[in-house]
């Protein structure tokens, strides 16, 4: 068996829904990033035919992304017609799964330099509606938006599986005692970390900005907010019990990021040292209301693979789809949550589905570059009751 390496990791800033990425479409969003990985790679610039695969993450497929957003965004970017596409589809979790899905490509054999990553345009997102049973129904049709949740749902799936997100992460956050005030906390140390890693020139190299648009870094965050001015906010899913808010819940976005895999053997095709080895992979599920926590076993067992423990684990990127499921599966871990997340997360970056997985990883690879940590794992809770995980070994130190 092979070891898998990733190589280099890039991301568009993140937009706002209804912001400066509105009229980007989530084809060319991949398209840029696919395009980047190969120009900043000095193998693949002279020759991209190097890349053996490209493998892309979507959760939507329903707009301008369909058709294989993979295969698409090869041909736009311009590389050889002969490199094969697939597009992967695990909600939240598209990206990730797709670097894991390389992962195991490089590791038995079947390629030596995968190009991965996801694309995301919550904006774009169309409506869309069912078909007819039969034609000219005599009454009205509801369209349906396909940028978030649950839609045309199944009448056999039971209710308590399809309450909306929000409702999920309330029924979590009872079940685990986090409290309103746990999570405004945490939302405000995401939007500080994220905004003083902007400033610090972290994201300079793992961001690359969209043609024409006018946009230096992700657009959600608030520099300015603050734990009193956060607990201002009303609730959005309950109006009396509730706790989950705009502010501590990640919004909608638009953006695109990509990660280049390969063996130990293609840093001489590529011209680039490999920056972390992908040392193990979890994938775990439950109860679909109760998503959120599902990282927690998938971590769990990404460290066992791995043959380590969260004792030996300096860097952790979880991505934020809320404060209290982070703050749960924190909890959970028992982990010194100083680790997590140190460069911000998706409450202030953002969370275009699709995107996520890569863009934490890639943050994560270049944060143990950064600190000199050895051991790092990134982890995502995924829509209908998933969670995947990675753990990364740091190969620069």
């Amino acid at each position: 068996m092979n070891d898998a390496f990733v190589y280099d990791a890039v991301r568009t800033p993140f937009g706002r829904f209804g912001g400066a990425l509105a009229a980007s479409r989530p084809d060319d969003l991949a398209a840029l990033v696919v395009r980047a990985v190969v120009d900043r790679s000095p193998g693949l610039a002279s020759d991209a035919g190097v890349v053996d695969e490209v493998v892309f993450g979507n959760a939507n497929g329903a707009g301008e992304e369909n058709r294989n957003v993979a295969r698409m965004a090869t041909l736009l970017a311009g590389l050889p017609t002969s490199i094969p596409g697939t597009t992967v589809n695990r909600l939240c979790g598209s990206s990730l799964d797709a670097a894991i899905i390389a992962s195991r490509q490089v590791e038995t054999g079947d390629a030596d330099v995968v190009l991965v990553g996801g694309v995301e345009s919550m904006t774009r997102a169309p409506w869309v509606m069912p078909k007819t049973d039969k034609p000219y129904p005599v009454g009205n049709l509801e369209l349906s938006s396909t940028t978030l949740g649950w839609r045309l749902v199944n009448p056999r799936m039971p209710a308590e599986w399809t309450v909306s997100l929000g409702e999920a992460t309330e029924q979590l956050r009872e079940r685990h005692g986090v409290t309103r005030e746990r999570q405004d906390e945490f939302a405000a140390r995401s939007h500080r970390l994220a905004d003083a890693a902007w400033t610090e020139g972290f994201y300079d190299d793992l961001v690359v900005p969209v043609p024409g648009v006018d946009l230096a870094r992700d657009e959600s965050i608030r520099a300015d907010t603050s734990v009193e001015r956060l607990a201002t906010l009303r609730t959005s899913f309950r109006k009396e019990s509730g706790t989950v808010t705009a502010g501590n819940a990640s919004p909608l976005n638009d953006g695109a990021s990509a990660v280049l895999v390969g063996s130990g053997a293609a840093q001489e095709r590529l011209g680039l040292a490999p920056l972390a080895r992908i040392a193990g992979r979890g994938a775990s599920a439950l109860d679909p209301q109760y998503f959120g926590y599902a990282p927690v076993e998938a971590a769990n067992r990404a460290l066992a693979r791995a043959g380590i423990t969260w004792g030996d684990v300096s860097a952790v990127e979880l991505n934020e789809a809320f404060a209290a499921q982070s703050l749960a599966c924190t909890d959970a871990w028992d982990i010194d949550p100083e680790i997590v997340n140190r460069h911000g997360g998706a409450i202030a970056i953002g969370h275009p589905l699709g995107a996520s997985g890569g863009r934490i990883l890639g943050t994560l690879a270049r944060s143990l570059q950064r600190s000199g940590g050895r051991w790092g794992v990134a982890c995502i809770c995924i829509g209908v009751g998933q969670g995947l995980a990675v753990v990364l070994e740091n190969v620069t130190a």
